[in-house]
C-alpha cells in the first residue's frame, strides 16, 4: 500500500473564511445573515399562504438556514482546534442567537400552516411550485402546536444552549496528568486503547480523579440542562421526554420499541465475548478500562499518511464517487487529525452547505481505532457530499440516519481488513474491533438510554446530586451490559458529551438505530456489488425528506416497526461473537 506522506494531518479553514475568528469575511457574512433575518421578520406579519408568497418565504428561509450553518460550523471548527479562542466563542454565541431568531420565524409560519383550512392546505400541497417543500411543510404543520414560542426561543440562546456550550468549554479546560505528563481529556481518553495495560489503568484512574474533583460542577450543568428542557416541554404540552427525540429522528415509537426488544433478547453472545476477552487479559470479568485494549499488535503504530491511504483505497473499492470524495477530502485539507495538546476531546464532522464541503476533526493516536474514528467522521462528511444538490431545506437529516452513514463507512474498512486477514491473530483483531462497536451500540448505548430516561424522571422531582447521578449511572451500566462489566465507570455521565447536547436530546438510540440499519445496508451492498453505490447515494439524498420508516421501506422494502427487520442485523453481530469465541478457544 502506498503511504500518502503528502497528506498533512492539519486542515485548511481559510478556504471557508480567511483569518480565523478575526476574519473580515466572517464578520460580513454574519452581518448579511442578520440583515436577511431582520428583513424577513418585518414581512412575516403580512405573509399569507398564497403559493407564490410561501415559495418566496421558504426560499429566503433556506438561504438564511444555510448561512447560519456555514458560520456555526466554522466557529465549531475553530473551537475544536482551540477551545480558548474567545473570538470563536463569540461567534458561536452569535450563531445561536441567529438560530433562535430563525426558529422564531419558522415557529410563526408553522402556526399559519396549522390554522389553514383543510381545503386551503390541500391546494397548497398540490402546488407544483411547492413540490420540493412538501415534506417539511407537512412536518411543520403537524408539530405547530408544540413549537416553542418566540420568548422561549430567545431564552434558549443564553439559557439552555449556553449551558451546553459551557460544558464543552469547561471540559476542554481540564488537564489530566498521566505518568507525569499533561494530557487533554481527549488525549487521556485515547489512552484507553494503549497496548500497555498499566498505561490504560493509570489513565483511567487519573480521569476518575478528575471526574470526582469536578462532579459537583458537572452535576449542576446537567441538572440545569434537563430542568430547562423539562420546563420547556411542560410549556409546550409535552409530557413524554421521548416525544421530541423521536420527532427529531422522524421515527415512530413502535420502531424504537421493536429495536430495543430485539436488542435485549440478544445480549448473551456479547456477554460471552466480554468474558472471553476478559479471560485473555487475565481477569474474571471485563474491567471497563481494558475494554478498548487491542487484542495484539496488529495494525498498531500507523502513521496518518498510511491511514489516509487505507481509507482512500477502500472507499474507492466500494465506489468511484466515494473514492474521489476521500481523495478530495485529504488533498484539500478537510481533515484535522494532529495529535497535540490543547485540542477538544470530541471528534466531529462539520458541514459547510454554502461551499459544499465538510471538515473532520479528531486526534489521531496512530492506532486502528483511530482509523475507525477518522472513517466514522468521513462517513458523515460523505453524507453531506451526497446531499450537495438537495434543496437546503431538505438537508437536515435526523441523527439516526447520520449515524447510519458513519457506521456504514466503518464497515467498509472493517470488512476489507477482515478479508485481507491471513492469520487467526489478524482475524481476532478485526473481530474484536467489530465487536467493540457491537457492544458500544447494543450495550453501552442502551445503558445511556436507561440512565437518561431515569435521570429525567428524577429531575422532574428536583435537583439530582452527583452522588445520585453516579448511582443511576452504575445501575444503568449494570443493566445495559447485562452484568458483564467490572469496575463500572459510574462517572460516564460526566465525560459523555452526548448527555449535554441541547439540540439532540437522547442522543443514544440514534447510534443503535444507525448501527443495525447500516448492517442491513451493508449486507445488501455485498450482494449487489459495486453498483450499490448509486443506490446508496439515492438513499442518502432522501434522508432529509422522509421518515425513517418510509425511507427504509422505499430503499430496502422492509418494515422497521417489526422485530424481524432488527433481528437480521443482530444476527450478523452474533455471528461475529461466535467466531471470536471459536478462534479464541483454538489459540
Amino acid at each position: 500500500m502506498m503511504t500518502h506522506t503528502k497528506y498533512k494531518p492539519v486542515w485548511n479553514l481559510d478556504s471557508i473564511f480567511k483569518g480565523g475568528s478575526t476574519s473580515p469575511e466572517l464578520h460580513n457574512h454574519m452581518k448579511q445573515t442578520e440583515d436577511r433575518i431582520s428583513d424577513l421578520e418585518e414581512t412575516m406579519g403580512e405573509v399569507t399562504l398564497e403559493s407564490d408568497q410561501l415559495v418566496d418565504v421558504l426560499n429566503r428561509l433556506r438561504d438564511i438556514k444555510m448561512s447560519i450553518s456555514q458560520a456555526r460550523s466554522y466557529a465549531i471548527c475553530l473551537l475544536s482546534e482551540n477551545p480558548k479562542d474567545q473570538g470563536a466563542q463569540f461567534y458561536r454565541g452569535e450563531t445561536t442567537v441567529l438560530q433562535s431568531k430563525y426558529d422564531s420565524i419558522t415557529g410563526s409560519l408553522k402556526k399559519k400552516l396549522a390554522l389553514a383550512e383543510e381545503s386551503e392546505w390541500m391546494s397548497l400541497f398540490a402546488s407544483e411550485e411547492l413540490k420540493e417543500y412538501r415534506f417539511i411543510l407537512q412536518e411543520w404543520r403537524d408539530e405547530a402546536d408544540r413549537a416553542p414560542s418566540q420568548e422561549v426561543s430567545e431564552l434558549m440562546a443564553d439559557g439552555y444552549h449556553a449551558w451546553g456550550q459551557f460544558y464543552q468549554s469547561f471540559m476542554s479546560s481540564i488537564k489530566v496528568q498521566v505518568n507525569g505528563q499533561d494530557f487533554s481529556v481527549g488525549q487521556a481518553i485515547n489512552l484507553r486503547s494503549h497496548h500497555d495495560a498499566s498505561v490504560r489503568k493509570e489513565s483511567h484512574e487519573a480521569l476518575v480523579e478528575k471526574w470526582t474533583e469536578h462532579e459537583g460542577q458537572f452535576a449542576e450543568i446537567l441538572n440545569h440542562l434537563a430542568g430547562f428542557r423539562l420546563n420547556m416541554y411542560k410549556g409546550m404540552g409535552i409530557e413524554d421526554v421521548l416525544h421530541v427525540p423521536l420527532a427529531q429522528n422522524r421515527m415512530k415509537e413502535e420502531t424504537l420499541n421493536a429495536m430495543f426488544s430485539v436488542m435485549e433478547r440478544y445480549k448473551e453472545p456479547f456477554v460471552q465475548y466480554m468474558n472471553v476477552k476478559a479471560a485473555m487479559n487475565g481477569d474474571a470479568k471485563m474491567k471497563s478500562y481494558h475494554f478498548w485494549s487491542p487484542m495484539n499488535h496488529v495494525h498498531q503504530g500507523m502513521e496518518y499518511g498510511e491511514a489516509a491511504a487505507l481509507v482512500e483505497e477502500q472507499f474507492r473499492a466500494f465506489g468511484t464517487e466515494m473514492g474521489q470524495f476521500a481523495e478530495t477530502a485529504f488533498r484539500e485539507g478537510w481533515v484535522e487529525a494532529e495529535n497535540r495538546p490543547g485540542k477538544s476531546a470530541v471528534p466531529i464532522c462539520a458541514g459547510f452547505p454554502l461551499t459544499g464541503e465538510s471538515r473532520v476533526f479528531l486526534t489521531f493516536p496512530g492506532t486502528f481505532k483511530g482509523v475507525l474514528t477518522l472513517v466514522h467522521e468521513l462517513g458523515h462528511a460523505f453524507h453531506n457530499h451526497a446531499m450537495k444538490s438537495v434543496n437546503g431545506m431538505n438537508k437536515s437529516y435526523p441523527m439516526s440516519l447520520a449515524e447510519t452513514a458513519s457506521t456504514f463507512a466503518e464497515m467498509i474498512i472493517l470488512e476489507a481488513t477482515m478479508e485481507k486477514a491471513e492469520t487467526d491473530e489478524e482475524k481476532l483483531f478485526i473481530l474484536d474491533e467489530k465487536l467493540k462497536r457491537s457492544v458500544m451500540n447494543l450495550m453501552n448505548l442502551h445503558a445511556r438510554f436507561i440512565f437518561e430516561k431515569n435521570f429525567h424522571e428524577e429531575r422532574k422531582k428536583g435537583f439530582v446530586p452527583a452522588a445520585r447521578l453516579n448511582e443511576l449511572m452504575g445501575a444503568a451500566m449494570k443493566e445495559g451490559y447485562a452484568g458483564s462489566l467490572d469496575e463500572i465507570p459510574v462517572h460516564s455521565w460526566v465525560w459523555t458529551p452526548h448527555f449535554y447536547k441541547t439540540e439532540s436530546p437522547f442522543y443514544n438510540f440514534p447510534y443503535t438505530f444507525g448501527y443495525l440499519l447500516a448492517l442491513n445496508f451493508f449486507a445488501m451492498a455485498k450482494e449487489t456489488g459495486k453498483g450499490f453505490e448509486e443506490h446508496y447515494m439515492h438513499l442518502l439524498r432522501d434522508s432529509g425528506s422522509m421518515s425513517a420508516e418510509d425511507l427504509v421501506m422505499k430503499h430496502l422494502g422492509e418494515d422497521i416497526t417489526e422485530e424481524a427487520f432488527w433481528e437480521k442485523g443482530m444476527r450478523l453481530c452474533v455471528g461475529d461473537s461466535e467466531e471470536f469465541v471459536r478462534l479464541a478457544a483454538s489459540r
